[in-house]
């Protein structure tokens, strides 16, 4: 039988685990910036949605979106290797757009990292688009690779 992670919103448990993820699979080689506090914070932030994806009560992904206006910024983000190419990493992130969507936020911006070919591919089968790239993004040593993805046009 399978059995298919459970999504739902993050909550303060789930801070130290996240902060765990994101220092092994988001900044390793780079400062370790989102620690527990700073997801913590997130969490309890009420223009922040903190999502988690659990499969046997561990968390197997996760993800961060910071919403304003008209955009929103997925801060964080990452699944588990052994949860990946699942549709997992893609039902997070359609997860976290369905607010914007529904407070007519016109577009969702997120950067990943240009030496991580895999994660730019990732977004832009999800629609987003490379808008840029920022050297030295990561702690002046990584550059980054800005993405967008427009959810409705500007009025």
């Amino acid at each position: 039988m399978l059995i298919l992670p459970v999504v739902r919103l993050g909550n303060a448990a789930d801070a130290a685990p996240i902060a765990e993820m994101s220092r092994s699979y988001i900044e390793q080689g780079l400062g370790w910036s989102w620690r527990e506090a700073r997801v913590l914070h997130a969490v309890r932030d009420r223009a922040t949605n903190v999502v988690v994806a659990t499969d046997a009560d561990d968390i197997v992904g996760f993800g961060i979106m910071q919403y304003r206006d008209e955009t929103a910024h997925l801060a964080l983000f990452a699944v588990r290797p052994s949860h990946r190419n699942r549709g997992l990493g893609s039902m997070l992130v359609t997860w976290l757009e369905k607010p914007a969507r529904i407070a007519g936020v016109e577009r969702v911006g997120v950067e990943a990292r240009a030496d991580n070919q895999k994660a730019p591919a990732f977004y832009q089968r999800l629609g987003f688009r490379p808008v840029k790239t920022m050297p030295g993004y990561y702690s002046g040593l990584v550059d980054a690779v800005r993405l967008e993805k427009q959810l409705r046009a500007p009025p």
